[in-house]
């Protein structure tokens, strides 16, 4: 029996019993629509995630911070030491001090970080509104949200505004009084008025009232101790080594690779746990196709005999219910792909209403992988020929005879 009599055979249900087939590839669209459903929330709230929290950049960088133990400082001659290891491409410092800023009418006790530019940029950092610092405007400064919160002024309208700041610089001093163990420095501040006005350029995300400002414009204030670093690798193989060496200093070392990794299995076993309550559904479905695939067997037994009768072979009478199976399937996986996607874009949107009437970012909570999307069809069409494996082997061992008199 040639293939093509095989298909129209297969597919002959669809105007014979319509309804009830369209009503089972329904079924089998509505599993496969939650599989995808869930899953693609769970990709898509790990991209949303990452992408907000991560770059190209970041991903290669490794934070350095020192031990509480005190016992090495992030000095220059520190600096100098990391930059010259074999892997590393670029060292970005960063130290931390007490400031008042004061705008317009409005002053605040914020926390500035003076740094290079690309240590925003290392640190996987994005602004929202306006751009970030840069060595070509050494008085444009970068505020968090929380900034702009404090002094009453939307994100986006705070761009452009000046602001003057007084500055607390910590001076380290040896005491020897009883309190203070001998040898240890004793922080104290010294008050530093400043007359520069600095341009408020960009605004990231933050709940902590910092600004991040070109350590270029800090060099007056002559601070020779760092808080923090950004190591950049040349390559995530050499990161490893680069790490051990700078533990091996006494230094504190992380890196949002590891948090990546950690959130990925996170969003792994969430991606399982959704899938499975999609896979109950589909198994629900593939019952009711199965039960379909037995009705459709016990009204063909006559019309079996027949067609065995006349030479077909069991070979035949199998591929066609197997055929019919895989059909309904794959065409409950293509509906359900449809109806998921869909799905997907309406819970989005609304989401995304809701989140604009509350001063919220629009964002999008579903992704759907290619290989995804095509591995749900194959699988469609997979679970549908198992539903026809055991009609198709009772519909081949028939005996012509009895199924010439079944009624």
């Amino acid at each position: 029996m040639k293939f093509i009599d095989l298909f129209k055979l297969s597919t002959r249900m669809f105007k014979a019993r319509t309804s009830r087939t369209l009503t089972t590839i329904l079924g089998m669209s509505i599993g496969i629509a939650a599989i995808l459903f869930l899953v693609s929330l769970g990709y898509g709230l790990q991209k949303t995630l990452l992408e907000r929290i991560t770059t190209a950049d970041s991903l290669l960088t490794l934070d350095v911070s020192e031990a509480k133990s005190g016992a090495v400082t992030l000095n220059k001659e520190m600096i100098k030491t990391i930059e010259g290891l074999a892997g590393v491409e670029e060292v970005s410092p960063a130290f931390q001090i007490t400031t008042q800023g004061h705008l317009e009418n409005f002053s605040a006790d914020l926390v500035t970080i003076g740094s290079k530019p690309s240590f925003l940029k290392l640190g996987g950092y994005k602004a929202t509104e306006g751009a970030l610092i840069t060595d070509e405007n050494p008085t444009g400064i970068v505020v968090s949200s929380a900034v702009a919160q404090v002094f009453d002024k939307e994100a986006k309208d705070i761009i452009g505004k000046e602001i003057t700041f007084t500055f607390f610089v910590p001076i380290e001093k040896d005491t020897a009084n009883e309190e203070t163990p001998a040898g240890r420095a004793q922080e104290e501040f010294k008050k530093v008025e400043s007359e520069t006005k600095y341009t408020i350029i960009g605004v990231i995300d933050g709940q902590d009232n910092i600004v991040y400002m070109n350590s270029s414009a800090l060099d007056s204030l002559n601070i020779n101790q760092y808080g923090q670093l950004k190591v950049k690798t040349r390559s995530n193989e050499e990161m490893g080594g680069i790490r051990d060496t700078i533990l091996g200093y006494g230094l504190l070392v992380s890196s949002l690779s590891d948090t990546v990794a950690q959130a990925n299995q996170i969003f792994s076993v969430l991606q399982i746990i959704l899938m499975l309550f999609g896979v109950i559904a589909l198994v629900v479905s593939a019952i009711g196709m199965f039960n379909t695939m037995t009705i459709t067997l016990l009204e063909r037994t006559e019309e079996i005999g027949i067609m065995k009768s006349i030479g077909a072979s069991d070979t035949a009478i199998s591929a066609m219910f197997f055929m019919e199976a895989s059909v309904m399937g794959f065409l409950g996986g293509c509906a359900g792909v449809f109806l998921g996607w869909l799905g997907g874009v309406g819970f989005n949107g609304l989401i995304n209403l809701v989140a604009s009437r509350f001063g919220g970012q629009s964002i999008s909570l579903f992704y759907s992988p290619m290989w995804f999307v095509l591995s749900i069809l194959v699988f469609s069409g997979f679970v549908g020929f198992l539903t026809g494996l055991v009609p198709a082997r009772r519909a081949s061992r028939i005996d012509p005879l009895d199924a010439l008199r079944y009624k």
